[in-house]
């Protein structure tokens, strides 16, 4: 198309942005209480659903847009919040730190199963998460 430059390709000098939609990384928190408690699609589907959810919510940001244009790119960590109160306390520190994520309530039981974060690059967030493991 004459006229349009690819998306962001005027935010970074030649050969750095694949390094730096590299270093992007979405988070996505699951209660491991649920994983060992329903079904394994059921959790994967509350994954997915929360993940598109922070993704939709916060599209306009140029990170989302960087991640979601690097196709077979994309990293993406899955963790495991022990419990309901885990993931809430998580979800309160992150709002407090202004960390921009999606918390998915499962209906219609009303269930906050997951959440994840906006692609973000992983040094801003990760203190936040370090005390979380990778799901099981």
């Amino acid at each position: 198309m004459r006229g349009h430059a690819p998306p962001y390709s005027s935010m970074a000098a030649p050969g750095t942005a694949a390094a730096a939609t590299a270093a992007l990384v979405q988070y996505v928190v699951l209660r491991g209480d649920l994983a060992r408690s329903w079904s394994l699609g059921a959790v994967v589907a509350q994954g997915c659903h929360a993940a598109l959810a922070a993704a939709h919510a916060h599209w306009q940001h140029p990170d989302t847009r960087a991640y979601l244009s690097a196709g077979g790119a994309m990293r993406t960590v899955v963790l495991e919040a022990p419990d309901e109160a885990a993931l809430t306390a998580l979800a309160q520190t992150l709002q407090q730190h202004s960390i921009d994520h999606e918390v998915w309530t499962e209906q219609p039981e009303n269930i906050p199963s997951c959440l994840a974060l906006r692609p973000y690059p992983k040094d801003q967030v990760h203190p936040h998460l370090k005390k979380f493991k990778l799901l099981k």
